[in-house]
């Protein structure tokens, strides 16, 4: 996979990237759990593959996730060329997030992770704080650590776009994150792509699946952006699989390679939680997708609107 530089700050990223949401066990999000062992052996799959961007985050199962990284790193060694990404954080418990709780935050990431600088950093879900004017606070603790040599190159990792984009404007971001709103049921991203694209942000897309079901099928998994889904909710998805099976192609593989071929994406992010979806998601990016299948794809209808908007959030 070809290194992409993110502007002057020595930090490269490959097309895919691998998060480990999922590896923390958090099942209200996922609908399912990951034991300690299943997620060391799917980090040992990341890290043997080509793919060489590794996300995580301070809340992520309260901090599991991060834990469970830092294990494998300690015991394994982090890969040659391998960028470690985590986030800031608020307060699990009260909702704070100035500039006082972001260094907490960096500090219980580095203890987990094991590590003294964080290659890539980003501030984390700030719609979710107690306060978003102390949020201000916390960005500057973010660049401050830039500048302090904590993080080599910083960004913004969040939901709602109304709130993101006029931040993400306010700033000079290295990267963002986006999630589950550039894929192939949403595109509500599409104009702060444009804006970061011309920005020289560089575009780290997260979710390409719609949460999972894009990649196991609406009957194994009839959960759309991490929500309950009726049939209603579900009969895009299942359009797209017919398409896809009329052409022999993994639905997967679609969904993978719509962000993959867009020329602002960066690199394009999703969670694993078993070894074998490793390989599987390497396949996938490799596939053969006839001409035909884009062009009919092109003419279905997508949303535009927050798709997390009626979401009943939960951090676990």
């Amino acid at each position: 996979m070809t290194n992409r530089m993110i502007g002057t700050t020595g930090v490269a990223l490959t097309p895919l990237g691998f998060g480990t949401s999922g590896l923390g066990d958090m099942p209200d999000t996922y609908g399912y759990s990951v034991d300690a062992d299943r997620a060391a052996a799917t980090l040992r799959a990341i890290f043997d593959g080509p793919a060489r961007l590794i996300d995580t985050s301070n809340n992520y199962g309260a901090g599991r996730s991060e834990a469970r990284v830092g294990a494998v790193i300690k015991s394994d060694g982090l890969p040659a060329g391998m960028t470690l990404s985590t986030k800031l954080d608020r307060d699990p418990d009260t909702g704070r997030f100035d500039a006082a709780r972001a260094w907490a935050s960096l500090e219980e990431s580095c203890a987990r992770l094991g590590v003294s600088q964080i290659p890539l950093l980003f501030l984390h879900d700030p719609e979710h704080a107690r306060d978003l004017d102390e949020v201000e606070g916390a960005l500057d603790a973010l660049f401050e650590m830039k500048e302090a040599g904590r993080a080599k190159a910083v960004g913004l990792a969040m939901g709602r776009l109304d709130i993101m984009e006029p931040m993400l404007k306010s700033r000079p971001f290295d990267a963002l994150i986006s999630h589950n709103r550039f894929t192939l049921l949403n595109r509500s991203a599409s104009a702060m792509f444009d804006y970061a694209a011309d920005a020289g942000i560089a575009v780290i897309n997260a979710a390409p699946f719609a949460g999972g079901v894009l990649a196991k099928g609406a009957d194994e998994m009839p959960r759309v952006t991490y929500q309950e889904a009726t049939e209603e909710t579900l009969a895009p998805v299942r359009r797209i699989e017919a398409l896809c099976a009329r052409h022999g192609v993994a639905t997967g593989a679609v969904a993978l390679q719509f962000s993959m071929r867009d020329p602002r994406v960066s690199t394009t992010l999703f969670g694993v939680s078993k070894p074998e979806r490793v390989a599987q998601a390497i396949g996938w990016a490799q596939m053969e997708i006839p001409t035909a299948l884009w062009d009919e794809l092109a003419e279905f209808p997508f949303e535009s609107a927050d798709p997390e908007a009626n979401r009943e959030y939960k951090a676990g």
